[in-house]
């Protein structure tokens, strides 16, 4: 009788303790509270994957080299009108259409024909980005201390960011991209301004500083009251300034992060995730009068400054900066392909959504 009790116990236990298992995941669902599951292990989002072909640096560098090669590129000069040829003829080479946009520039020592030069990869898209740099040489060096008064080559101040415009367009040409149309605009008459020093030895001793500033990036001005485009508008744009030099650094101009932090943020981010963080440094590099800051007071495009601020004052722009020794020999090709690569990445990313 006693082991007749203990078998029917033990039935009743193993009953008792099926229903259990059965009723535990009801009793979780109505007091949350009272046991925590296991979390579900979950797939990371996937990484959209982007390829960018490579930037050639040495195609840039030729592209720096036949621009100098034309001498300095002072408006209302043989040299300039050759130079201004010749861009216009390369962008079409490279399959985009071409504005010429000539304008008189009333620099400080008077008029000169000057003219932007804007190639245009697929027009017809609405959704744009604007790559900009100035194609003009100053028409003196004045922080030389020897042939002030002559005008300098601007291989770096000039040459250099209109190279890496033409092997951007070139890249596009044999790499094309969906879904984006791209600017490249060249400014002129940028470099034509009072260069103002701190001892007071100005062209124009008179004029207010708000005078002074106007007198540069003319170009950028003019452009940016009349585009070649009424209403034109982009996603967003990058200015390219001295962009080639030896020992270039690219810290963050102000306007720029004033204006555009977001798209700053993330250039810089690309540069240290490409390896190129010792030279994209965080660090703030002042704010600098230049073609962006007219394009964002005209246009309220968004634009980052890549400009090249290696020193602190006075030699902030390197050595040299408006002086003879800006020609051939200051251009470093690993520079010019650091910079290209970087702003490739910018251009292929935002065509396939990932910027």
């Amino acid at each position: 009788m006693a082991f007749a009790s203990l078998i029917q116990n033990k039935r009743l236990w193993i009953v008792a303790l099926l229903l259990a298992a059965v009723a535990v995941p009801y009793v979780l669902r109505f007091f949350p509270g009272t046991v925590t599951p296991p979390p579900t292990p979950t797939e990371p989002e996937p990484r959209v994957q982007v390829n960018v072909p490579p930037f050639n640096a040495d195609s840039a560098f030729y592209f720096v080299e036949k621009q100098v090669s034309f001498g300095p590129r002072v408006p209302g000069t043989p040299a300039h009108q050759k130079c201004a040829a010749w861009l216009a003829g390369e962008f079409r080479r490279l399959g985009l259409d071409v504005v010429e946009q000539p304008f008189v520039a009333k620099t400080y020592f008077g008029p000169r024909d000057a003219v932007n030069i804007i190639g245009q990869y697929h027009p017809e898209r609405v959704n744009r980005v604007l790559l900009c740099a100035h194609w003009d040489s100053r028409h003196m060096a004045d922080k030389d201390s020897k042939d002030v008064d002559k005008a300098i080559l601007g291989a770096d101040d000039g040459g250099s960011g209109v190279a890496v415009l033409l092997e951007l367009a070139r890249m596009l040409q044999q790499h094309p991209i969906e879904g984006i149309g791209v600017d490249f605009v060249l400014f002129d008459a940028e470099d034509l301004g009072d260069d103002r020093s701190e001892t007071g030895q100005s062209v124009m001793m008179q004029a207010s500083n708000e005078q002074k500033t106007l007198t540069w990036c003319l170009g950028s001005q003019y452009w940016a009251r009349t585009p070649h485009r009424p209403g034109y508008t982009a996603q967003f744009g990058i200015l390219l300034d001295m962009v080639g030099a030896r020992g270039a650094l690219f810290p963050r101009e102000g306007y720029s992060a004033q204006n555009a932090p977001a798209l700053q943020n993330r250039i810089w981010a690309i540069a240290q995730e490409l390896g190129y963080g010792g030279f994209f440094v965080d660090r703030f590099g002042g704010f600098i009068t230049d073609d962006h800051v007219f394009v964002m007071r005209g246009l309220r495009i968004p634009m980052v400054n890549i400009i090249s601020i290696p020193n602190p004052p006075p030699a902030a722009f390197g050595a040299h900066h408006h002086t003879h020794q800006d020609n051939l020999d200051i251009i470093d090709r690993n520079v010019l392909g650091m910079v290209g690569h970087v702003v490739a990445t910018v251009l292929y990313r935002t065509a396939a959504g990932a910027l």
